[in-house]
C-alpha cells in the first residue's frame, strides 16, 4: 500500500473518532437558555423548581457555567401568563419549562417552534394540549398528575379522619382549566361516600374571607382545597382562615401542609419536577418532544400534620396513620 494511502486511511479514522468529540465540546462549551414559566409567585415557585434545578446539576447542565434561567411569574394571576410566554419567546431561549395547565397553553401558544416541557396536574389530552400520552406531537411534552383521577381519593381520605361529617365545602377557582374534571371526581367520590359538597367559587384572593364567612354561616365541619395556583400562591393565608374557622382540611398540594395544613394526597411535584428536567435534558442534546411520550406519576403520597390535628381537636384514626407516607409533628 502506497505511503499516500496510508496517510489518508489514518486522517479519515481520526476524523470519525473526532467528530463525536468535538460535538461534545461545543454543547458544554455552549450556554443554553432555559425559560421558566410559571403560574404562581417566586416565593411559591422555590421547593419544587429547587428539585429541577438539582437534577438538571446531576445531569451535567449547572446554571451559571452552561445554563441560564429565564425567569417568569404570573403571581397566581393566569391572565398575564400569554403575555409572559410570548416574552420567553422573543428571548429565543432553548427550552420553556411551564408549570400548569394555563403555562403549558400559554407556551404553546406563543410558539409552535421553542420544545415545551409541561408540569401539570389536568389532563393535557382533554385540554387539547396533546393528542395523546403516548405520542404528544408538536412541540410539548412533559409530566402531568392527572388530577380528576387523584382528587377522587381526597374525600374517603378526609372522610376517614373526620368519620362523624356527612357534608364538606369545597374551595374552587372557577377560571383554572382544571377545576372542573378535579370537581368531577370528588362529586363521584362524594356520590359514593353518601357525602354531601358545598361548593363555593373563588376568583380572586380578596374573596377569601367571604368564601369563609359563608361555611361559618352554613356551619360547615370539613373543607376541601384544590390545586388552583391562586391558592398556592396564597397558601399561608387559606391554611390561617381554615384554623381560624377550625375546619379540618384536605389541600390539593402538599406545600399546603408545610405550612400547617392538615392533609394532603397526591403526585409528589418537586418529583415531578425533577422528571422534567430529564425531560429538558433529553431535548437539549437532541430529542424532539414529540418522541418523549408524556409521563405520569405512579406514585402517590398522603401526608399528615399532627400539630394541626391536636390544634383542631381531632384524633386521626390509625388506619389513616399506617398509610401517611410523611407525618410533621
Amino acid at each position: 500500500m502506497k505511503r499516500s494511502s496510508v496517510g489518508l486511511i489514518l486522517t479519515l479514522i481520526l476524523g470519525v473518532l473526532w467528530l463525536p468529540l468535538a460535538a461534545d465540546a461545543q454543547r458544554a462549551a455552549k450556554v443554553v437558555r432555559i425559560g421558566r414559566l410559571s403560574p404562581i409567585s417566586s416565593s411559591t415557585d422555590g421547593r419544587v423548581f429547587d428539585g429541577f434545578r438539582q437534577e438538571l446539576r446531576n445531569l451535567g447542565w449547572v446554571e451559571g457555567q452552561n445554563v441560564v434561567f429565564e425567569y417568569r411569574f404570573a403571581d397566581g394571576q393566569l391572565d398575564r401568563l400569554p403575555a409572559l410566554a410570548a416574552e420567553l419567546v422573543r428571548l429565543k431561549v432553548d427550552v420553556i419549562l411551564a408549570g400548569s395547565t394555563p403555562g403549558a397553553r400559554a407556551a404553546k401558544n406563543a410558539t409552535g417552534t421553542i420544545p415545551i416541557v409541561m408540569v401539570t396536574t389536568g389532563d393535557p389530552v382533554g385540554g387539547g394540549l396533546v393528542p395523546s400520552l403516548a405520542r404528544p406531537g408538536g412541540n410539548l411534552t412533559g409530566v402531568t398528575a392527572l388530577g380528576e383521577v387523584v382528587s377522587g381519593k381526597r374525600p374517603e381520605l378526609l372522610m376517614q379522619a373526620v368519620p362523624d361529617v356527612t357534608r364538606v365545602a369545597v374551595l374552587t377557582d372557577p377560571t383554572f382549566p382544571s377545576t372542573r374534571p378535579v370537581l368531577q371526581g370528588v362529586r363521584r367520590a362524594a356520590r359514593a361516600l353518601g357525602v354531601q359538597l358545598h361548593v363555593l367559587e373563588v376568583r380572586d384572593p380578596s374573596e377569601f374571607e367571604q368564601a369563609f364567612a359563608a361555611m361559618k354561616s352554613a356551619g360547615e365541619r370539613a373543607l376541601m382545597v384544590g390545586a388552583d395556583p391562586v391558592f398556592n400562591t396564597h397558601r399561608r393565608r387559606l391554611v390561617e382562615l381554615a384554623a381560624k374557622g377550625q375546619l379540618p382540611t384536605m389541600y390539593g398540594l402538599r406545600e399546603f401542609v408545610d405550612v400547617g395544613g392538615l392533609m394532603f394526597y397526591g403526585a409528589n411535584l418537586p418529583h415531578m419536577y425533577r422528571r422534567a428536567a430529564t425531560f429538558v435534558d433529553k431535548i437539549l442534546k437532541g430529542t424532539k418532544p414529540a418522541d418523549l411520550p408524556v409521563e405520569q406519576p405512579t406514585k402517590f403520597e398522603l401526608v399528615i400534620n399532627l400539630k394541626t390535628a391536636k390544634a383542631l381537636g381531632l384524633t386521626i384514626p390509625p388506619s389513616i396513620m399506617t398509610r401517611a407516607d410523611r407525618v410533621i409533628e
